[in-house]
């Protein structure tokens, strides 16, 4: 599994201006979630990683989970952005839709950080919130790519978007967990999730 790399020197740097104090810390989050998951840093920890003072954060941030959300947010920003990036230029649904999986599962081994933040942040009682669905978001992008691809049984192609990124989130967090280990003579994530959509969208 990739693992998130420091930024040079950050915890080193001092004197942030209060435009990149924000992104120092953002970062320093970022590389902390990757390591021990959300519920494994404080914003104290963020501050030091940051080279900043622990009351720091809060010029920027309410609490933890207002730092979660943002990146929560971010990535899938970010991820929606990839998979835009990937369908571009398909020469067909079906080439855009296969093209997804490994882009997917490419995301969750490059961007442990964001990945975690993504799937595991839950709205509060602060309200904050993170919203994968919407719209022009990685959801759209992948109901889209289903246009044309579904049989002709009155599926609606937003479950069936929800059924292939349930399978896509599946497979990607067995390979994050080592199931199968990667030593072993099971086939590659990509193989797993390819066919698993091909057997879901009843094609072969």
């Amino acid at each position: 599994m990739a693992q998130a790399q420091r930024i040079p020197d950050l915890a080193a740097r001092r004197g942030y201006h209060h435009g990149n104090l924000r992104e120092a810390l953002l970062e320093a989050t970022r590389q902390l979630v990757a390591e021990r998951g959300p519920q494994g840093f404080t914003l104290t920890e963020a501050a030091r990683r940051a080279g900043v003072s622990p009351s720091a954060p809060y010029r920027h941030f309410k609490d933890r989970e207002e730092v979660l959300a943002e990146l929560c947010r971010r990535g899938f920003t970010l991820f929606g952005e990839r998979l835009r990036a990937t369908a571009a230029g398909a020469a067909s649904p079906a080439e855009a839709l296969r093209r997804m999986g490994p882009a997917y599962l490419a995301f969750a081994r490059e961007e442990p950080g964001y990945y975690a933040a993504m799937f595991t942040f839950q709205p509060t009682q602060s309200g904050e919130e993170c919203e994968p669905t919407a719209k022009d978001g990685p959801f759209d992008t992948l109901a889209s790519a289903l246009d044309g691809l579904l049989p002709q049984d009155g599926r609606d192609r937003r479950l069936v978007a929800l059924q292939v990124w349930a399978l896509s989130h599946g497979v990607a967090m067995l390979e994050r967990a080592g199931v199968p280990p990667p030593d072993s003579d099971a086939p590659p994530a990509e193989a797993v999730l390819d066919s698993g959509v091909a057997a879901l969208l009843g094609r072969k």
